[in-house]
């Protein structure tokens, strides 16, 4: 692969980390807010699970963006969104005209996001990465 492809997988990949990064540590910034959330899908333990996703979007942004275990991360995302998706999102019917056609533009978000974390964990973060450094990752 070359230097080229290789520089585009790494902006790729802090673009995808990006959104993970700042999630996650506005979760934790503000765990008391995305516990009422969770608590509102009707799932126990909204404050542990605050913390918990709070913690996993921070730190697997920073694995994203480092590109260190990018397949298992990859995976782990591609999950998360989906999972978010369907659950804090699909349920369309959820207020007024605006917050359902704000939920359509999440599903389709994550779902667009889970596609890019699949491509992701397929096919690598490229040579200027943790996982390449450490032999994890070898370029086509």
């Amino acid at each position: 692969m070359s230097n080229t492809n290789n520089a585009i997988i790494l902006v790729a990949r802090v673009l995808l980390s990006f959104m993970f990064i700042l999630a996650g540590f506005g979760k934790l910034a503000d765990a008391a807010g995305t516990a009422g959330m969770i608590a509102g899908a009707g799932l126990p333990a909204s404050t542990a699970l605050a913390y918990f996703a709070g913690a996993f979007e921070l730190v697997a942004g920073l694995a994203v963006l480092a590109g260190f275990q990018t397949k298992i991360v990859g995976w782990l995302l591609a999950g998360f969104c989906v999972f978010t998706a369907i659950l804090f999102h699909l349920p369309y019917a959820s207020g007024t005209e605006l917050v359902n056609i704000l939920n359509q533009i999440m599903v389709m978000k994550n779902f667009t996001l889970a596609g890019a974390y699949i491509f992701l964990a397929t096919f690598g973060p490229g040579v200027y990465s943790l996982d390449a450094r450490r032999g994890a990752y070898a370029a086509a």
